[in-house]
């Protein structure tokens, strides 16, 4: 059975579906991070082996086999190996320091990794936000802002949901990180971006990337807008095609994480309104009133 060595340092908030765990330690002097990654086993859910569903185990393990983020425009994958055993698979990648960029020099990446030749291997995912709803479906919907001020928006939108999904599916479809945070998009090689976590990579709206950027961005949206139109190659999208892809991103990645967070604290004693300045939650919050005057665009839609 697979086991962590003793002396690595576990890397704390590390999550998805199929992480065991990570951890930071050096190999021959060289500062590196362990990543492994379980398979399914009997019982697990049939989207871990979807090699197109966003829950797909070993994407992340797939991508850097191929190489196919090693040298791609505006973000680019750091070093990395990948072992595989009959229990899972163990990523080793050389330590990326913190280069601290800002939000407008990532979203200009953004916008030049939007324009890069990936290909359509089939372990891509290929509808990040779709999956990402429907797995709120099954859990019955935003029923936690049911009992906050945005209920009646949270409930519009919902109910719209397919709708503007469709809506994203006739944009023009580019090449996403899918989850292009601060802390996945941590260092800088001259121009370019080195990025962690491929595991949600795949094609999808123009501006959808941008969309998840801005929710924890310092920078406001329209900055951020400009930098990525700055960097995406001519005739790929219109503006009002970025604009578009990123507020529908944005406001419905803003909910489903307000959801997720509120949902954690509800059964405590006391207010659901007491509780929005709970650590756990006051983040998602600040990011969701962010994305009100996107909500107001999309109520006209």
């Amino acid at each position: 059975m697979w086991q962590p060595e003793p002396d690595w340092v576990a890397v704390p908030g590390a999550t998805g579906t199929s992480t065991v765990g990570v951890w930071r330690t050096a190999l021959g002097g060289r500062p590196v991070v362990v990543k492994r990654l379980g398979a399914p086993g009997p019982g697990d859910p049939a989207v871990l082996s979807d090699r197109g569903h966003i829950g797909y185990w070993r994407r992340e393990a797939d991508v850097l086999l191929t190489g196919l983020t090693g040298r791609t425009p505006g973000l680019r994958s750091a070093p990395a190996s990948v072992e595989e055993d009959d229990e899972g698979v163990t990523i080793v990648r050389d330590w990326v320091e913190d280069a601290a960029s800002s939000g407008l020099f990532l979203a200009l990446a953004l916008g030049r990794f939007a324009g890069a030749e990936i290909g359509h291997p089939t372990f891509l995912a290929s509808d990040l936000l779709r999956d990402r709803l429907a797995r709120v479906a099954r859990n019955g919907g935003w029923t936690t802002l049911a009992r906050t001020t945005v209920a009646d928006v949270a409930e519009h939108l919902w109910t719209r949901r397919e709708s503007m999904l469709a809506v994203l599916e006739r944009l023009p479809q580019v090449p996403q990180h899918g989850d292009p945070t601060h802390r996945n998009l941590p260092g800088r090689e001259d121009d370019e971006v080195l990025a962690i976590d491929w595991g949600t990579l795949g094609h999808g709206p123009v501006g959808g990337d941008l969309g998840y950027l801005s929710l924890s961005a310092r920078e406001e949206f329209e900055p951020l807008l400009d930098a990525y139109l700055l960097g995406l190659p001519d005739g790929i999208a219109e503006r009002d095609d970025v604009v578009t892809g990123a507020r529908i991103t944005s406001v419905y990645t803003a909910l489903t994480r307000a959801e997720w967070a509120l949902a954690r604290v509800a059964g405590g004693e006391g207010a659901l309104a007491g509780k929005y300045r709970h650590p756990a939650v006051a983040p998602h919050l600040r990011a969701l009133q962010r994305t009100f005057g996107h909500m107001e665009a999309l109520l006209e839609l």
